[in-house]
């Protein structure tokens, strides 16, 4: 399966659960969910420029370096994302968390996670010959699987103890650091990779 497919059907099941995540988030006072959704949001946008990027590199003769420069873009966004997820985790921790509807943050997540590990089957389809920008996405949506299934068990645990609303931010904060770490390494490959440009 090419690169351009397998972005392709990634992006389908971000956009599928992006509405869903930001919905329940809103709805049962979520961080962690939330913080799932605008993740996700920043990840559609990069693989669409992924797309465009991979057009360039096999269609043009300057496009070679696309990829590259839309993994930049990518980490970017990811630490962008790090640190609103951060500073309101800290805030609600610091000062009041709301109450949090466990059951929809529960069901929510747990589908994230099984269509996020769907999507981290899809792009380990021919990985060996991927570069920077499809690593990346593979690390996005990977991270995205755990954090979804880390969300799901912090929505069970509310359910079942809505004294322990803290999770709730408590995740979204291991999330951001989880997010950032991630664009850290990332950052550093492509700046290695722009170095040998």
């Amino acid at each position: 399966m090419t690169q351009s497919k397998r972005l392709t059907l990634v992006l389908f099941l971000n956009l599928v659960m992006i509405s869903g995540l930001i919905l329940v988030g809103i709805s049962s006072h979520s961080l962690g969910v939330l913080a799932a959704g605008g993740d996700y949001v920043v990840d559609s946008l990069a693989i669409l420029l992924g797309l465009l990027a991979i057009y360039f590199r096999d269609h043009t003769a300057r496009g070679k370096n696309a990829t590259l420069l839309v993994a930049l873009i990518n980490a970017i966004f990811l630490l962008v994302i790090t640190a609103f997820v951060i500073v309101e985790s800290l805030r609600r921790l610091s000062t009041h968390t709301p109450e949090i509807l466990g059951g929809p943050v529960f069901i929510v997540s747990i589908i994230a996670a099984i269509v996020m590990g769907i999507g981290v089957a899809i792009l380990t389809i021919g990985k060996q010959d991927d570069d920077l920008h499809m690593r990346s996405v593979l690390l996005d949506t990977f991270a995205d699987a755990s954090s979804a299934a880390a969300v799901a068990v912090a929505g069970a645990v509310i359910f079942f103890h809505p004294g322990l609303k803290w999770l709730d931010s408590g995740v979204a904060l291991a999330i951001g650091i989880l997010i950032g770490v991630q664009a850290v390494k990332l950052l550093k490959d492509v700046i290695t990779g722009l170095r040998q440009i």
